[in-house]
Parts: C-alpha cells; structure tokens; sequence
C-alpha cells in the first residue's frame, strides 16, 4: 500500500512539473504583446514602439512600414475591390487608444481570386497617410484577413463636408469611457462607408500600430467621403492625435487605378 501512495505521489509531481494539472477556470498568460502597454504619447509613443518589447521589433528595424505619404504613384492593372458587406449587430469599442466596430462573420472583400473576411473597422484622428503632404482629419480602416492569414486593409479618408448619415449612426453610440458596448436592436452596414468611385491606391505595407506587422496589403480609396464639421468634433473630444507618422517608403512603389 505505501508503495501505491508513492507511486500516486511520484505521478502527481510529474504532472505539476510539466505542467500536465491544470484548473478548469484557468487562464492563459497574456501574450508578450498584449501585455506591453504602448501610446501615441509620452515615453511609449510611435518614436519608442520598436523598443519597448522585442515583439515590436518592426516598428523599429522593419524597411516594408506603414502609413505613407503618397506622392508618386505608377499606373497598374489592379483588380476591382468586390465588397461584400452585410448587415451584422452593432458592437462598439473604446479600445483605449481608438473607436472599433467588430463585424460578425460573413462579410468579405474580393480581390482578384482572393478574399478577406471583414474582421473589423476602426478610425484614426488625423489621417495616417498623407497624399502629397496632405493631411485630412480623420481616416477610416476596414480590416480584412484571408483563410491563409493574410491581412488587407481598405482605408478610407474623411474630410469636412455635408454631415454623414453612416458616421452619424456610429458615433452616437461611442463609449466616451474605455470598454464595450452591444447595442441591441440596431444593425449596420459597411457597404455604405467606401465612396462611389471605387479607385484606389495599393501598396504593402504593415500594421500602424504595435507589433508593426509586415506583409499587409494596403487599398487605400483615392475619393474621400465627407462628414460634418460637428461629426470631426465629436471623435476629436474623445481621441485626437492617435495618428502614427509617415514612414519611409524604401524601394516600394505605390501603384494606382482608376475605375
């Protein structure tokens, strides 16, 4: 019988040291990524993003970064946007550092023989690219991933304008304190948030937050779309400045197409 005891026991240690027990309730550990906190402010901003986990590592050494300045662009046969967009519920984050729209499965964009499944969409004040030096208040990025984990995004511009039925619909339901809301009994759909004339410039680039993730196909639509002067205010009182600067384009080449 003792050595039955013992045997149990010897087993039992094993299992703890290789970690082999483990509680039903148990979560795992964040991420080194989701556990380093970054800023567009402060010692934590874009200048210190590459140095503050080597999971960020990109953000500081990495030649294929995002967003640009658009300046000189070459004409290419590029492939219509298909989108194909439906209607889902409407989930509203303050992430802290930004206003998200998560998207429920379903929708998608094609692009030539490949498709990327609407993840979320989300804003930036003021722009992140720039087209020739030009700045414009508020840029909009629908983020697409494909079944083989690519990532494309199709960024929009917002300039001041009439007011945007669409925007006007969002930003009446944003968080002005960090955290999550489900709204009940509303749904939207994104199909109406890229303009009518679907050109757009493509190039590739990387995430333009932390870790700096490179290989992301960029569609940027050339027309921005316009909202009011009180629809710019409003995101503005709860985030302003959360823009990562330009960076160098390197050896790549902006490619564009007119449709």
């Amino acid at each position: 019988m003792k050595s039955l005891k013992f045997l149990i026991l010897s087993v039992f240690v094993v299992l703890l040291t290789l970690g082999g027990v483990s509680s039903v309730n148990a979560r795992p550990a964040p991420s080194p990524t989701q556990s380093v906190s970054w800023s567009y402010s402060g010692p934590a901003d874009p200048s210190h993003w590459g140095d503050l986990s080597p999971e960020f590592a990109s953000c500081k050494i990495g030649n294929q970064q995002s967003p640009v300045n658009i300046v000189q662009t070459k004409e290419a046969n590029l492939d219509p946007i298909e989108f194909n967009y439906k209607d889902t519920s409407l989930k509203v984050i303050n992430t802290g550092r930004t206003i998200q729209f998560d998207y429920e499965p379903g929708s998608s964009i094609k692009i030539g023989e490949k498709q990327y499944e609407l993840l979320q969409f989300h804003f930036h004040d003021p722009s992140e690219h720039t087209v020739d030096g030009k700045v414009y208040p508020i840029e909009g990025h629908l983020v697409h991933k494909s079944e083989d984990g690519k990532l494309a995004v199709v960024g929009i511009f917002l300039k001041e304008g009439k007011p945007n039925d669409f925007i006007e619909a969002l930003w009446s339901h944003i968080p002005e304190q960090k955290g999550e809301k489900v709204v009940h009994g509303v749904s939207i759909n994104a199909s109406v948030l890229p303009p009518g004339d679907k050109s757009y410039y493509h190039y590739v680039g990387s995430l333009t937050t932390p870790p700096c993730t490179e290989g992301v196909s960029w569609n940027i639509m050339k027309t921005p779309i316009e909202v009011s002067s009180g629809q710019i205010a409003k995101f503005t009182s709860i985030y302003k400045g959360i823009a990562r600067h330009v960076q160098p384009l390197n050896q790549r080449v902006v490619e564009v197409k007119d449709f």
